[in-house]
């Protein structure tokens, strides 16, 4: 028999109809670190105290409160996040000590608890309604984020779930998925941006009477935690993606990889795979429509590569995750051998609003050649990071200064002089500058620059960063994660980052920035799989857009940031009084004086450690 939706709607709302008020606490993997599920827990046990009628779970009997659990709600840097539902209220950086405060002005009254408000220069923003972070962007994948329960799949259908699936299945041929899918211009929002209809379309007319699907969520950049937030906030979205690829390209089981360090999104599909396998879903003779499609929850092991599909084909057979040469491609010859599409988190996630709004309603987000809307993960030095999605087209300045608020100073004012670059699209992607502020995010128009959309990790820096440390930094990632099959990425990138710690320890000559280019170039051009020929962007954008750094780092023997500590001089200055604090506190011992009077640093033996400048209480220690 098919599962009636219409009627698990209805039973949910009946449910949900004497609840008056919903206490939605952020249970995203952010939100828990800093303690959220504590919260909720004093939520629970504070209402049974003050004997307000709240419930963890709808049933018949439940009237009053409902407290709930979502998933990352987006405004990371202000967690734990609590949101009250219908008023609209958002408390930040909620703790337990309070839980009866908020019960008692917000649940058995009307009112708000200003001071755990969200404060935009000196107003008090009562939710995400008044917050720029919020306002500013154009949540579509993201809506029911921090909002459902992630763990409810009655709610995920009450809300309109699983009816994409179910016109996919019963009204939709394979042909006619594919063509909307085409139509929309969707491009994989994983890395290089291919068609996704297109990819599906191939693998669709493939002869086999066996087909897979696979959700790649392996997301390992750093700084990117884009897919591991939908997998945890909205599983059920992503499932019902696959369900409308599966039928597209003809596969009657699948695949959803995540990585295992991902320890809550894998919990959290394993728990919505069960669920929609029991309520019908998944399984056999879906929707009375005569399509099968079962799916597996399969943990990764970490490692980088597998972000790439062919070595994430092997892992899922029980190899070690490396790299094939193609053709053949997946769509020809993938898991075990057969027909297979790969999409990421994200692109499977845009799939069910696209069947159920049609591809011309998708296409007024974004621009003509990358249409829809990206979710990017911003991090680094801006006053709020966190989850953030906005329509292709969208310029860095908006991203950088109307939603994460801008780059502060030490002092925490913001100004745009702070700003210096953004690395976009992790360790395959490049480092941007002022120049781009007012540049278009597309795939197109990164790419003429040297970066890319690539997941959406978005790396902020101010000008206290070093632009060489930072090509180092994803250098030394890229370097580790290298499955070493093919000799240009394996040895090429170990050279790059011998020859950056050369360049930021002092050692590198004027030959080395002309050798350190040109091995960029020939790894790119030469290695077997994407990891290897974009491990050079960071090199070469750097090397392009701050190359007065390098300079400085090799002629000069200076680091201009400051942070490059081989290249930094410590002195003692006149204002020093002679109380030895530092001397004492020299690890080496390479502070000598007297008591009262100046004291000096022998640089021979200094180790630029900077602990003599940290200690020093009278401002008498200069470094340069």
């Amino acid at each position: 028999m098919a599962i009636d939706l219409e009627n698990i709607t209805k039973g949910f709302n009946t449910l949900n109809k004497n609840i008056k008020k919903r206490i939605v606490v952020c249970a995203g993997t952010g939100c828990v670190a800093n303690g959220s599920l504590d919260v909720f827990k004093s939520l629970v046990d504070m209402s049974k105290e003050m004997g307000i009628d709240a419930h963890i779970e709808l049933k018949e009997e439940s009237k009053g409160t409902l407290i709930s659990r979502s998933g990352c709600q987006g405004f990371c840097q202000h967690g734990p996040l609590l949101n009250i539902l219908p008023q609209g209220i958002l408390y930040t950086k909620v703790t337990n000590s309070d839980v009866k405060e908020i019960l008692e002005e917000s649940v058995l009254k009307d009112g708000i608890v200003g001071r755990l408000c969200y404060h935009d220069n000196g107003k008090v923003c009562k939710g995400q309604g008044d917050i720029p972070f919020y306002t500013k962007q154009n949540r579509v994948v993201l809506k029911e984020c921090g909002v459902i329960d992630p763990e409810n799949i009655q709610e995920y259908i009450a809300s309109g779930g699983y009816r994409a699936a179910k016109k996919a299945c019963v009204d939709m041929t394979d042909k006619e998925i594919c063509d909307e899918l085409i139509n929309s211009g969707l491009r994989g929002r994983g890395g290089a941006g291919f068609p996704t209809g297109r990819k599906w379309d191939f693998t669709r007319i493939q002869k086999s009477e066996k087909k897979y699907m696979i959700c790649n969520g392996d997301e390992g950049d750093p700084g990117a935690f884009m897919d591991r937030s939908v997998m945890e906030g909205n599983p059920h979205n992503v499932i019902e993606g696959l369900i409308i690829a599966a039928k597209a390209i003809g596969a009657d089981e699948g695949y959803i990889y995540v990585r295992t360090e991902y320890s809550l999104a894998v919990s959290r599909m394993q728990k919505a795979v069960k669920a929609a396998t029991e309520i019908g879903v998944l399984g056999k003779n879906i929707f009375d429509s005569g399509h099968n499609f079962t799916l597996h929850v399969m943990e990764g092991a970490g490692a980088f590569v597998c972000g790439e599909e062919t070595a994430l084909i092997a892992s899922i057979e029980g190899k070690r995750g490396m790299p094939s040469p193609k053709p053949p491609i997946p769509a020809q010859s993938g898991l075990w051998g057969k027909p297979t599409a790969i999409n990421n988190v994200e692109t499977l996630a845009n799939v069910p609003i696209i069947i159920n709004y049609g591809a011309d309603a998708f296409k007024k987000n974004g621009t003509q050649n990358s249409s829809g809307t990206k979710i990017f993960a911003i991090t680094g030095n801006v006053l709020n990071t966190g989850l953030i999605e906005v329509p292709f087209g969208t310029t860095l300045r908006h991203v950088i200064f109307d939603i994460a608020g801008g780059v502060p100073d030490e002092k925490g004012v913001v100004n745009e002089d702070n700003f210096k670059a953004v690395q976009i699209g992790g360790p395959s992607g490049g480092c941007l500058t002022k120049e781009h502020l007012d540049m278009n995010l597309d795939y197109d128009s990164l790419k003429t620059v040297g970066a890319m959309v690539g997941s959406g990790g978005f790396v902020v820096m101010s000008k206290h960063n070093c632009m060489v440390n930072v090509a180092k930094f994803f250098m030394q990632f890229t370097q580790s994660e290298s499955c070493g099959k093919c000799v240009l990425c394996r040895e090429g990138t170990l050279q790059m980052l011998l020859m950056l710690t050369d360049i930021t320890e002092g050692r590198a000559d004027k030959n080395t920035l002309s050798v350190l280019e040109e091995l960029a170039n020939a790894v790119a051009i030469g290695s077997l799989c994407g990891l290897g020929k974009t491990a050079p962007n960071p090199v070469l954008s750097t090397l392009k857009y701050f190359k007065e750094e390098y300079d400085a780092h090799v002629q000069d023997k200076q680091c201009p940031a400051g942070e490059c500590a081989k290249l930094l001089n410590y002195q003692i200055t006149d204002k020093c009084i002679g109380c030895g604090l530092c001397a004492s506190k020299c690890p080496v011992k390479a502070i000598l004086g007297k008591p009262k009077e100046q004291y000096k640093i022998d640089v021979s033996k200094c180790i630029k450690c900077g602990i003599c400048k940290d200690s020093c209480k009278f401002n008498a220690i200069s470094r340069s």
